[in-house]
């Protein structure tokens, strides 16, 4: 695979508590001045995002690419993956807040696969996915549930 790059731009007006920035994806365009505050991150959301919630997409959406291949490897493609992800950051002693966990939840639609194979597949996509190296080389967890429907 080739080396990947992918760029965004964050554009942030006044102090830390009052202030507020705008991120926009500029590789893709894919979206633009997405708004966040320092009290959307760590309160209410009302409407705005956080780094939090975008690394959680960010894990969801590579964890699913990457069970969607090993699956396919397995001779089992699927059928649908629902994917949900949700990132926690913590108080860590001596370390201030640090991301300590990433918990994903998989529902999944794979005709013909078993149990068995479908817990391989997980695995290996968890062995496999950049995102959850990360979170692991880090020293966050990485908690996969994972359902065959």
């Amino acid at each position: 695979m080739p080396r990947i790059e992918r760029t965004a731009e964050v554009a942030w007006k006044g102090n830390l508590a009052r202030g507020s920035g705008l991120l926009s994806a500029v590789s893709s365009g894919a979206f633009s001045e997405l708004p966040y505050t320092l009290a959307s991150r760590i309160g209410k959301p009302e409407g705005k995002t956080s780094p939090e919630e975008l690394l959680a997409g960010a894990h969801a959406c590579c964890f699913s690419t990457s069970l969607a291949g090993e699956l396919t490897t397995l001779g089992v493609p699927p059928e649908s993956l629902d994917i949900s992800c949700t990132i926690v950051m913590d108080e860590v002693e001596a370390n201030g807040h640090q991301i300590v966990a990433s918990q994903i939840t998989v529902r999944a639609s794979v005709p013909g696969a078993d149990e068995e194979t479908f817990a391989k597949g997980v695995r290996l996509a968890d062995e496999g996915c950049p995102f959850s190296a990360l979170m692991k080389r880090s020293g966050g967890e990485v908690s996969i549930t994972s359902e065959l429907v």
